[in-house]
């Protein structure tokens, strides 16, 4: 499944969060290894160059962010760039939270182009 042709739906109702056998199926859809915090997140530490193309990098996030108003959590130290994502809405996982990491995987890999 191609996630990141996919868009990001709102979450009108209160919907559950993912079950742990739904979270496994789609990180299986992304090419990065994802780690699973808690079953309420996942993150990962991608590696710049340095800091102007971490900074970068986190722009051209910020940008599809906002584009599929989905919002990860982003830490910059130096030339790394942690991502987390979860659905702050249901307290957990939803596919949005999939979708906008197949994006982010996209980008950085123009990124390292």
């Amino acid at each position: 499944m191609n996630l990141a042709n996919k868009k990001c739906v709102p979450c009108e109702v209160k919907m559950p969060p993912m079950k742990e056998d739904e979270i496994q199926k789609h990180l299986s859809y992304l090419s990065l290894e994802w780690k699973v915090t808690d079953s309420i997140k996942i993150a990962n530490e991608f590696k710049c160059k340095n800091f102007k193309e971490a900074m970068r990098f986190v722009n051209d996030i910020a940008e599809i962010a906002e584009q599929e108003g989905h919002h990860p959590d982003i830490f910059i130290s130096y030339n790394k760039v942690k991502i987390e994502l979860w659905t702050h809405f249901i307290g957990g996982l939803s596919v949005n939270d999939f979708i906008l990491a197949a994006k982010i995987e996209n980008i950085f890999k123009k990124l390292k182009k």
